[in-house]
């Protein structure tokens, strides 16, 4: 694959370089992570703004998968010779279009016309030589030069980060310090993983932490754990306000449509599916904490 020229926005961190997205890596785009040592270089999360590149500005060896998800995918296409590897327990959504649809879990008639738009939009490929990682493992990249993988479960199954010690970076891939907060709302997510894995991010010590969306690099630890935990709050604020709701007798599908994800008037094709899995979520937490009961076949009320 050819290779392209380092942009302006692109930002340095000694032998590690966050390749900004288009609009600042703003979804669908990303931020992805280039590692370049003596004995190879790997590529974290090649995203669709690599595909307006046309590649990266390094031959790659090996391009590291943070979870299957369809932005952290979307240039997977341009390295059809690199080794490629994610957590094993994300690797289905790697291996095939099946799996990776089996990890939003949608309805059949939403998952058809997402199935349209990954392939379209994301130029989704199947990667079956890909191979798992699992936690801790360590990718040699000569010269001190080390990537670690660290697991973050919760936004998938097999979610990681990835920690370059030498350099002092921590890519922490979808724990993204938005303002729109952890996004939980697939099939694969499970919201108290994610509550382990924000706790287990503010215990890793580095000199930038870069996200995939937003953010892009964040320097020091003291910046990032204020950042990490506004993101985090984004959870407590949601749960006050399922209560609130839930002061009145309601349903599933009274959570969905009123809208505690997305604003409301936000048309995206999985909107109501990600509100429905994540009012889930907090339902279940709710239903195990004694604070709402079911009163009535599918209907919830705050006790």
């Amino acid at each position: 694959m050819a290779t392209t020229v380092f942009r302006e926005t692109d930002l340095r961190l000694g032998r590690a370089t966050a390749l900004i997205g288009d609009h600042g890596g703003k979804y669908p785009h990303g931020n992805s992570l280039l590692v370049e040592g003596p004995d190879g270089v790997v590529l974290v999360d090649p995203s669709l703004s690599l595909v307006g590149r046309g590649g990266a500005p390094a031959a790659v060896d090996r391009v590291l998968v943070s979870h299957a998800h369809e932005d952290h995918l979307a240039g997977l296409h341009l390295f059809p010779d690199a080794a490629v590897q994610s957590h094993g327990a994300d690797l289905p959504g790697l291996h095939s279009i099946d799996g990776l649809l089996a990890v939003y879990g949608m309805p059949d008639e939403m998952a058809i016309a997402w199935r349209a738009d990954l392939l379209d939009q994301f130029h989704y490929v199947a990667r079956p030589d890909a191979t798992a990682l699992t936690d801790g493992d360590r990718i040699e990249l000569g010269g001190g030069t080390v990537v670690e993988v660290v697991h973050l479960a919760g936004h998938t199954r097999g979610h990681c980060g990835f920690l370059v010690d030498s350099e002092g970076v921590f890519f922490c891939a979808d724990i993204d310090l938005t303002g729109f907060g952890p996004y939980y709302g697939d099939h694969w997510s499970d919201l108290d993983a994610f509550e382990d894995s924000i706790a287990r991010c503010r215990q890793i010590d580095a000199r930038w932490y870069v996200t995939f969306h937003h953010k892009g690099v964040v320097e020091g630890r003291a910046d990032f754990v204020s950042r990490l935990d506004a993101f985090a709050s984004v959870i407590d604020r949601r749960d006050a306000a399922y209560l609130a709701f839930l002061a009145e007798p309601r349903t599933l599908p009274d959570l969905v449509e009123h809208r505690f994800v997305y604003r409301s008037g936000v048309e995206l094709l999985f909107a109501d599916h990600v509100e429905r899995r994540t009012a889930t979520l907090h339902l279940e937490r709710f239903v195990r904490r004694g604070e709402v009961a079911e009163v009535g076949p599918g209907v919830w009320l705050a006790v």
